[in-house]
Formats: structure tokens, sequence, C-alpha cells
């Protein structure tokens, strides 16, 4: 096993067996032979109780699908912050996730019009300044290695945020007896997630393992993440606060530190391991905080 490069004087995160290029191109691949885009037409569209469904679950549809539709846009700032991705890099993002991704919002949009929910507006084009800036530094010697860690953890992190909300809601639909859109939509998306989850994890430890990143690479990162993080679908405001009813929706502000403690699992390990016993990274535990408190208070502003 390669050992994990860490600065000197840190402890090293918890050995994992590494995965070279050659690996991952392997798991990215049969990952797409087992998990094919989801098709329209093998989803059970039928809804028992559409007014039920829509005031218990409306809210979550609505942003899921939003987030999912905008898989267009984030193909494009991957392409502007990862100008020289690698290519296997460049094959998941583009002829694997995206497909999928795509693919899970027409289904959750098929799902909403059922019940009588017109799509939350969408930003498919609009790469923002900050993502361009950081793709022209991307050029500068070393910083590579740290956009694209920065990548990885992103995407775990989302992807680990996309387990939990479709588990809770295939969970809340089984109960309310809604099975058809539980099993052939909700379940079939959640079981894809966990794939994209993995390369994120393994792209990372791979990174971390072979590439050797320097002292200073692992110092930026850190800098980085803790001044960009966000939650996933939030550029604004009032996503944030969407993002809260959401949390709220299906239960997820009942335990916050523990959903912060999954959504960091990666970062924890690799990039915050000379924190010994830190339970999560403070910047993930206070966007959750905010959002599920900026969602109610706009719920107490409309109250009035």
């Amino acid at each position: 096993m390669t050992q994990l490069h860490v600065p000197a004087g840190r402890s090293a995160p918890p050995r994992r067996p590494a995965r070279d290029r050659a690996g991952l191109r392997r798991f990215v691949e049969t990952f797409a032979q087992e998990h094919p885009p989801l098709a329209l037409a093998a989803a059970d569209l039928t809804i028992n109780d559409p007014d039920q469904v829509r005031r218990r679950y409306g809210g979550v549809f609505n942003y899921l699908t939003r987030v999912e539709l905008e898989v267009e846009r984030n193909v494009l700032e991957l392409r502007a912050l990862m100008p020289d991705a690698t290519a296997t890099d460049r094959f998941f993002y583009e002829e694997v996730w995206s497909p999928q991704e795509l693919q899970h919002g027409i289904l959750l949009d098929a799902v909403q019009q059922g019940f009588g929910m017109t799509p939350a507006p969408t930003n498919l084009a609009r790469v923002s300044a900050k993502i361009r800036l950081i793709g022209a530094l991307s050029h500068l010697p070393g910083m590579q290695g740290v956009v694209r860690l920065l990548y990885y953890l992103t995407g775990a992190a989302t992807e680990r945020s996309a387990v939990i909300a479709y588990s809770r809601l295939v969970d809340g639909l089984r109960r309310m007896g809604e099975r058809a859109i539980a099993e052939t939509v909700i379940a079939p998306i959640r079981r894809q997630e966990p794939g994209h989850f993995a390369f994120y994890r393994l792209s990372a430890e791979a990174l971390v393992a072979n590439e050797g990143l320097k002292a200073w690479q692992f110092h930026l990162a850190r800098i980085l993440r803790r001044r960009s993080f966000e939650l996933v679908g939030v550029t604004n405001r009032r996503q944030r606060a969407d993002f809260g009813d959401l949390a709220r929706a299906l239960d997820i502000d009942q335990n916050l530190l523990e959903v912060a403690r999954q959504m960091s699992l990666v970062e924890r390990e690799l990039l915050w391991a000379q924190e010994q016993g830190m339970q999560v990274p403070g910047y993930i535990l206070a966007a959750l905080e905010d959002a599920v408190a900026q969602g109610a208070a706009r719920r107490a502003e409309r109250g009035r």
C-alpha cells in the first residue's frame, strides 16, 4: 500500500487501499455499465394523494429537481475550473455522472408535475467569475492538485447529502403509501448516488496517496474549502432558506451534527487529519444551521 503523504509533524489519515488512475478508470467504466441513466418510461408515476404529497414534499421535489437539472451548468463549471482535467475525471463528469443526474432531474420533474407543481427556475449556463478565476489559476505550478482535491471534496459532500435526502424521502413516501414513486423513482435515484460518492472518495485518496501534495497545497486547500463551502444547490440567500425548508421537511434538522459528520467524512480524513478529535469542520455545521434558521425566519415572516 502506498503511504499517504502528510506534512511533517502531522498524523496520517486512516489508511485505505489507494487506487491508481487505471484502477479509477476501470471503476468508472464498470459503474457506468452497471448503472445506465434511468429511463422515464420505466417509472410508475402513479400518485394516490397528489395534494398530500405536494403539501408534505412539494418543496423537496422542487429543490431536488432544480439541483439535478442544473447539471448542465455544473459541467460548464467543471470545464472552466479544471481546463487540464484528467481523462478519467472528464470521462466521469461528462459521460457518466452528467447523463445520470440529468435523468434524475427529468424523473423528479415528472413526479412534481404529477402533483401540480411547476419547475423552479434553473441556471443552466452562467459560470461565475470566481470559478473562471480559479480555473485560470489552476495553470500555476501546484494549483491543479489543489483544485482537483477541492473538486473531489465538494463532490463527496454533495453526494453524501444526496444519499441522506433521498433516503429520507423514500422512507417518507413509503409511510404515506406512495409506493409507486418511492420504488420506481426515488429508490433507483438513491441507488446511483453512492457510486458517485465512491468515485470522489477514491479519487481524493489516490490524489493524496500517489501524487504527493505538499504542505502548502494542503494549507491552501483548507483555506479555500473553509471560505468557499456552500450547501448543494445554494448560490444565494433564498436558496439557502429553501435548503432549510428541505431539511425541515425531511427531518434533517433534527440531528444536524450527524448530518454534518456524514457530509464531511472524506475531508475529515484527508484535509483535517491533523485536527485530532474534530467531529466536523465548523463551516459545514454552520452552513446547515444557518440554512435551517433562514428557512424558519422566512416561514415566520410569511405567517405574519
